[in-house]
């Protein structure tokens, strides 16, 4: 009897510790020895992307992971974001895919976080989102801080206004979003850390006449807020819905964004 229990002892210890080191894989994969480069994705729905998955999508790139809703590092492949059921094709990874071939010694980390409808009102300490049931601005904070012990935060990717074209929370945007950098820069100790901002789809501001003075705004950011830089959504096309990017538009998008970001890194 007592050769009984220390041999399922025995084989509990070993079910335990198999358990807890391929959950520690999953954490850490093989990197193969390479810090990454990480990105954070963080705004509504057209940073979490709404475009139809097609099989080029789906492919991995051997240098591009993301931080899954585990936070766990996977190969990146789309949908990326899991803020609701219908995510899609969103602007990272194209934008990851010409960071890595910017250098290609280097390993790119996506850090998805935006979640679809968010007014930039929530993205503070504590902000409630009920469409999401999700707390937008901490959940970034904590996904971010968990993925650090892999790499470097590189950069943070910013899309959103469509949750705040209307007239009485246009006049605000630019004083909310200058505070909503500065706390991203200092609660993830990256003070200097470039941060881009992307303008709303042009099908989008023509039915939303407030979309304009927001695409205004984030056109002068880069004058307001040092390391600061705008990627141009101009004569991209929607999905149909006019408010969101279609696929090839959001890999477009993500392209924009890559130089963009290219102009400010250092």
């Amino acid at each position: 009897m007592r050769k009984t229990i220390q041999s399922l002892m025995k084989h509990l210890f070993i079910y335990v510790f198999l358990l807890f080191s391929l959950k520690a894989m999953a954490q850490n994969p093989d990197f193969k020895g390479k810090k990454l480069h990480l990105y954070l994705l963080v705004g509504q729905s057209n940073m979490a992307g709404r475009g139809e998955v097609t099989e080029a999508d789906r492919t991995p790139h051997p240098r591009i992971w993301m931080l899954n809703k585990e936070s766990q590092w996977v190969p990146a492949v789309a949908p990326m974001h899991f803020d609701k059921p219908f995510a899609g094709v969103g602007p990272g990874f194209e934008f990851a895919k010409i960071m890595a071939e910017a250098d290609t010694t280097v390993m790119i980390g996506l850090i998805p976080a935006a979640a679809g409808g968010s007014p930039i009102d929530v993205w503070q300490t504590g902000g409630y989102h009920d469409q999401t049931k999700s707390y937008p601005y901490d959940d970034a904070i904590r996904r971010t801080k968990a993925a650090l012990p892999a790499g470097t935060l590189k950069g943070i990717l910013w899309h959103q206004g469509e949750g705040d074209s209307k007239p009485e929370l246009v006049g605000s945007y630019t004083q909310k979003l200058e505070s909503l950098i500065g706390r991203f820069r200092k609660e993830l100790s990256a003070r200097n850390v470039p941060f881009v901002v992307g303008t709303l789809g042009d099908f989008f501001a023509a039915n939303n006449p407030e979309a304009k003075n927001i695409n205004d705004q984030l056109r002068n950011l880069p004058q307001k807020v040092k390391r600061t830089a705008c990627a141009e959504a101009t004569g991209l096309t929607d999905k149909g819905d006019k408010t969101h990017f279609d696929t090839p538009s959001a890999r477009e998008l993500g392209r924009r964004y890559a130089e963009a970001f290219k102009k400010i890194a250092r």
